[in-house]
């Protein structure tokens, strides 16, 4: 006999007077299962130039979908904002809009797995990842705390790397450690290939101070960013900083879901330049994403 999971209160998921969901407006009709993830809400326009065909387009704050085909494949793109926190909120929602009967408030007895692709820009932290490069990250340092709020975290954590970087950062900030999480290695083999760098991506929790910049205040640890630059433990370096790859990774592995971030290295930390005129170089990006996943 099957067990009916219970209900799901209406102050815990909330479900629009139009049946969609409550942030991303989005209908579980309108997903695709292949998803196509990125920050700016018009870098979905960008993306959607890209599609054979659309069926939808929704758009609520800074959440815009497209959802339509492309070579056959049914691919939604999303805007999730900016930091984990929006990551938090966009994919608990995506996941239940595949995985939860709205019209039950239960969890669906037959689990459908997502698969989630964020293509976003980020600053390169050594040598071989210069301006114009694309990295994957194959491991995800979260600077953010949200993984932790969550019951089993450790089970999609890499201890062993999380106490080597806290040791080789002499890490000062005690009441915020980083975890550390792989992505789906089936995932960076289909979108990586042998093109693009595979690298640790450090996801902070902020753009300047959390990232070592400083314009007028002190930053609590100054010498972080070369300790960053300088970590080693066994094949891995830390490659880049951006903003939201932990949680992606972290949640979609606590769900069940296949999930990756890969950037393009629009500034240079070590050389303190940055490229402002990058879209030629996302755009290029996106079509190798379109065209694997």
């Amino acid at each position: 006999m099957s067990v009916i999971s219970p209900q799901i209160p209406a102050s815990e998921l909330i479900i629009n007077a139009d049946g969609s969901i409550f942030h991303l407006h989005l209908k579980p009709e309108q997903l695709a299962e292949r998803i196509l993830l990125v920050g700016d809400p018009e870098r979905v326009s960008l993306v959607a130039s890209h599609l054979d065909t659309r069926e939808c387009e929704v758009s609520n704050r800074e959440f815009h979908t497209i959802t339509g085909t492309y070579q056959g494949k049914r691919i939604s793109i999303v805007s999730h904002g900016i930091g984990t926190d929006n990551i938090d909120i966009v994919l608990t929602e995506l996941d239940a809009l595949a995985n939860i009967d709205f019209a039950t408030r239960t969890i669906k007895p037959t689990f459908k797995q997502l698969t989630l692709v964020r293509v976003g820009t980020s600053g390169g932290l050594q040598p071989f990842t210069p301006i114009g490069s694309y990295i994957v990250a194959e491991k995800s340092i979260g600077f953010d705390g949200v993984l932790y709020f969550y019951d089993k975290n450790e089970q999609v954590r890499d201890l062993p790397f999380e106490q080597a970087l806290v040791q080789q950062l002499d890490w000062k900030l005690e009441r915020s450690l980083p975890y550390v999480v792989s992505a789906d290695t089936s995932l960076v083999e289909q979108i990586a290939q042998n093109d693009l760098i595979r690298g640790v991506t450090i996801a902070a929790n902020g753009f300047y101070g959390p990232q070592g910049r400083q314009l007028r205040l002190p930053l609590a640890d100054p010498q972080l960013n070369q300790k960053i630059e300088a970590f080693h433990w066994g094949k891995y370096q830390i490659t880049n900083f951006e903003m939201e790859s932990s949680s992606l990774a972290g949640l979609a592995a606590l769900m069940g879901h296949r999930a990756m971030t890969v950037c393009c290295i629009i500034a240079g930390r070590l050389s303190g330049k940055a490229n402002t005129t990058y879209h030629g170089s996302i755009n290029d990006l996106i079509q190798k994403v379109l065209d694997r996943i």
